[in-house]
């Protein structure tokens, strides 16, 4: 029987994770898979990790992962697909935006022979038209200047087969945007809408710094259009100091009315200062992306691993005392 397995990033979570659990398990009950719920959890400073632990507890196919400090839901979700055993893996929110009851759905698409399925969310229930506003102008900005095409809407609600998940783990950037990782990686992939309904409960925990910066991981990670910029900004301050410089001489050789050029001098040092300080900081953001990754530092830091991987090096050890203990006794009745 194949093995499904479902990656749920967790931070704070407390009042989602039960009723998600029994809304999972409420879906994959009727289907004839295995399934494991890995869920990582990220540093979360409420209930969450006792809640899990109880889950861990009471049903042994909940198998969560406690990392040792908040790494970002990006690297909770890389975590999980690191650790996940399945035949195929789906990886979606806790927080019942994602609706379990899609899950049938994926797999059906994925059993059809389709190795990434992908949802599109074409709206979400309860969420203000500037949010929705900006977010469709910064996938049509994001489509303008990258690489690779990233569809709007796409959440990281997907299933991907086995093959993806491993061919995943080689990519191990530290910023990363995994709606564009697993776009720009091909194999087949099918789209999927749904309307996404309002949060079980809680708040979100993006902040408008935390989505800032996620926004900037998904431009400067498949682009480098941005550090043209400096090169098109140069061009145009010194088309635009050509055409102050002829002006100047027309005031006062033509006209003869040269007043000082305070106001002129002024703009003009405004003007390129902008420009000069706009280029040295999209060059700092590339260049502070590059220091992160020739650091080498871990992605993640696991505070406690897997119950089944735990139980696994607990069955070696104790298969390794019991071959020294035999050895030792052999040695001893040789003597």
């Amino acid at each position: 029987m194949k093995l499904i397995s479902i990656v749920v990033p967790v931070y704070n979570e407390e009042a989602n994770l039960q009723h998600f659990y029994e809304a999972v398990c409420a879906v994959m009950a009727p289907l004839s898979y295995r399934f494991e719920l890995v869920f990582v959890d990220d540093g979360s400073k409420d209930e969450s990790r006792a809640i899990l632990h109880r889950l861990e507890m009471n049903d042994t196919r909940v198998q969560p992962i406690f990392l040792a400090r908040n790494s970002g839901h990006q690297l909770a979700l890389t975590c999980g697909l690191d650790y996940a055993d399945g035949d195929a893996v789906i990886t979606m929110d806790g927080d019942m935006q994602h609706p379990p009851e899609l899950i049938p759905e994926l797999i059906r698409e994925w059993e059809a022979g389709w190795e990434v399925v992908q949802t599109i969310r074409v709206t979400t229930e309860g969420v203000s038209l500037l949010k929705k506003s900006t977010s469709a102008l910064y996938y049509k900005l994001l489509n303008m200047i990258s690489n690779v095409r990233i569809q709007p809407g796409g959440s990281d609600f997907r299933l991907m087969d086995r093959k993806v998940v491993l061919a995943f783990r080689r990519y191990r950037e530290h910023a990363r945007f995994i709606r564009g990782l697993i776009g720009s990686m091909g194999y087949r992939q099918k789209q999927i809408e749904f309307v996404a309904p309002p949060r079980f409960a809680g708040v979100s925990k993006f902040s408008p710094r935390k989505m800032m910066h996620f926004a900037l991981d998904g431009i400067l990670a498949f682009s480098t259009l941005p550090l043209r910029f400096g090169l098109y900004a140069g061009i145009l301050s010194g088309v635009v100091s050509f055409i102050l410089f002829l002006h100047v001489l027309f005031v006062k050789y033509v006209e003869n009315d040269a007043v000082p050029g305070w106001a002129t001098i002024l703009a003009c040092v405004l003007f390129f200062g902008g420009v000069q300080l706009i280029s040295l900081g999209i060059m700092g953001e590339y260049i502070g992306r590059i220091f992160e990754e020739t650091k080498g530092r871990p992605l993640y830091l696991i505070a406690r691993d897997k119950p089944a991987i735990l139980a696994e090096e607990q069955k070696r050890r104790e298969t390794a005392e019991k071959l020294t203990a035999n050895t030792d006794g052999m040695l001893s009745a040789g003597r």
